[in-house]
């Protein structure tokens, strides 16, 4: 942005990462990464637009909290890059799944729940291993693989405890399946490319770093 001669303002509550130095932002501070703070930050500076996807997990998850606060609103700041809907629409398990629904993509078996008994009553209809993926998460922390009655409890409860809007994915686990990978680009007119296609050799349950492509 700065080479684009747009003045920017940088908020990071990490002094030790590079985004922090001068040459990164004209304006940096070193503050934490909450609502108050960052609309006393915003009616200081009077921005134009904010980039969300800069900050990854927790500045989507900022975003969407600023958005429904009506800071950005109040202060008439653009949310800039990913649409609010589209932010809102990847994180939330429900709505992500009610979407592929909708195209008509195959996904596993799953239910979304908001409380251990409803989990608890969803268990053997889905059956375990089950995989429980938390919504607003940073990096699937609270998210996990439940091999047995007693993980799928501590797993499910801390997913809970985890997510901001209290709600996990509980999904039939695809363990041993033969995983294969597309990695596509498509721009706004539609137009798609190929980078490239993958197949692992270990099955879906060894991550890819950990595995040979």
């Amino acid at each position: 942005m700065r080479e684009e001669g747009i003045t920017s303002v940088l908020v990071n509550s990490n002094p030790a990462t590079i985004m922090t130095d001068e040459d990164i932002a004209d304006v940096v501070y070193i503050e934490p990464l909450t609502v108050e703070v960052l609309e006393r930050i915003i009616a200081a500076e009077r921005p134009d637009g904010l980039l969300p996807t800069l900050g990854g997990q927790t500045g989507l998850n900022l975003a969407v909290e600023l958005a429904e606060a009506g800071v950005l609103d109040r202060y008439g700041v653009r949310l800039l890059g990913t649409p609010l809907q589209s932010i809102r629409l990847a994180e939330d398990r429900e709505q992500f799944r009610t979407m592929l629904r909708e195209i008509g993509e195959p996904t596993p078996e799953s239910v979304i729940v908001e409380d251990w008994e409803t989990a608890l009553a969803e268990r053997d209809r889905i059956g375990l291993p089950c995989v429980v993926r938390p919504a607003y998460t940073l990096g699937g922390t609270g998210g996990g693989i439940a091999h047995t009655e007693e993980e799928y409890e501590r797993i499910v409860r801390g997913g809970l405890a985890a997510s901001p809007i209290t709600q996990v994915l509980v999904e039939r686990s695809l363990l041993g399946w033969k995983e294969l990978e597309w990695e596509v680009m498509r721009d706004g007119a539609d137009t798609c490319v190929m980078i490239c296609n993958m197949e692992n050799l270990d099955p879906m349950g060894v991550h890819t770093g950990d595995s040979i492509v």
